[in-house]
């Protein structure tokens, strides 16, 4: 069935771009980056005007040694005003260190594909779900701030499972809300999604959630994630995850490209006239030396190749688009 836009839109005039590089991106790669170059990372990705960025995980060093030094950038980070630093954690353990240290977003992910949660998680999604609600009570009872968000992973499909149902993602996300989770979020993990299916299952989406829907997350695996950001504007998502040079991706998904690419992505927002406080020249020199640090790691994105054209104006403007029917 033909997925259509049937009318104008005006677009947000704003986006957020939450770096997920650090923790995405570092934990799919063999390379261990050293703390130092980390916080270095930090330092220049919030003087380019990043104010949401995924600092690590809380997961035991033997698995992902990438990811050991989370505590620290965490610390880190939470000296720098006003950015809002977020960790990932797999369960109550994680979570319970991420309530410790005062981190303000733990994201807990979900696969909405049952077997890909089992071999990602080993847990069924609907455990996951119980999770969260042990969570968010561990959370209530030591008196903390820390903001729970459920990510909806593999919600267009996987390459374990193959077909995921809208409906099973849909129903998922709303168990994560009743379970206490404060946010939801939906990630396209393997890259199986188009923009057709995008504005569907996000409208559907926010008309559960409302401003409890937080994040899109689109992965490039098929080259679609920047037209997969700009389907989930047209509903009125504003923020999207992204990684530095596009690094990272799912161990799951075999081929994949990784993330989309921050400084791509900042492009295609400040381009349309999207205020998003990032700064692009202080971007791509931070991309440039990211990539320095990642010898022989595979590293992705279109703008660092041709750089800014002479006609573009990071001023905001008024943007509104008319998407047409198909």
């Amino acid at each position: 069935m033909p997925h259509t836009f049937s009318h104008p839109r005006t677009l947000p005039s704003h986006a957020i771009v939450r770096e997920v590089g650090l923790r995405d991106g570092l934990q799919s790669i063999a390379t261990v980056m050293p703390t130092a170059q980390k916080i270095e990372w930090i330092t220049h990705a919030y003087a380019a005007g990043q104010r949401e960025i995924e600092v690590g995980s809380f997961v035991p060093a033997r698995l992902l040694p990438q990811l050991a030094d989370t505590a620290e950038l965490l610390a880190f980070a939470q000296k720098l005003p006003g950015l809002r630093a977020s960790v990932l954690v797999p369960n109550l353990k994680g979570a319970e260190r991420a309530i410790e240290l005062g981190a303000d977003l733990m994201i807990v992910p979900l696969s909405a594909s049952h077997a890909h949660s089992l071999a990602n998680l080993r847990k069924t999604p609907d455990e996951v779900v119980a999770e969260v609600a042990r969570i968010r009570a561990a959370r209530d009872a030591a008196g903390s701030k820390t903001l729970i968000e459920g990510g909806v992973g593999t919600a267009f499909g996987c390459t374990l499972q193959g077909e995921v149902k809208p409906a099973e993602v849909l129903r998922l996300m709303q168990a994560l809300l009743d379970a206490g989770a404060d946010r939801v979020s939906m990630a396209d993990t393997v890259g199986y999604a188009n923009p057709g299916q995008v504005h569907d299952l996000f409208a559907q989406a926010l008309h559960i959630a409302g401003e409890r829907f937080w994040c899109g997350h689109f992965h490039d695996t098929r080259g679609l994630a920047l037209a997969n950001v700009y389907a989930a504007l047209t509903v009125g998502v504003t923020r999207f995850d992204a990684s530095l040079a596009g690094i990272g991706g799912c161990p799951h998904a075999p081929g994949a490209s990784g993330n989309a690419a921050t400084e791509d992505l900042a492009f295609m927002l400040s381009s349309m006239g999207l205020d998003t406080g990032i700064d692009l020249p202080q971007l791509l020199a931070l991309r440039a030396q990211v990539v320095g640090w990642l010898e022989g790691e595979a590293t992705h994105g279109a703008l660092w190749r041709a750089g800014l054209p002479k006609t573009f104006t990071p001023q905001p403007h008024p943007a509104i688009f008319t998407a047409h029917s198909r």
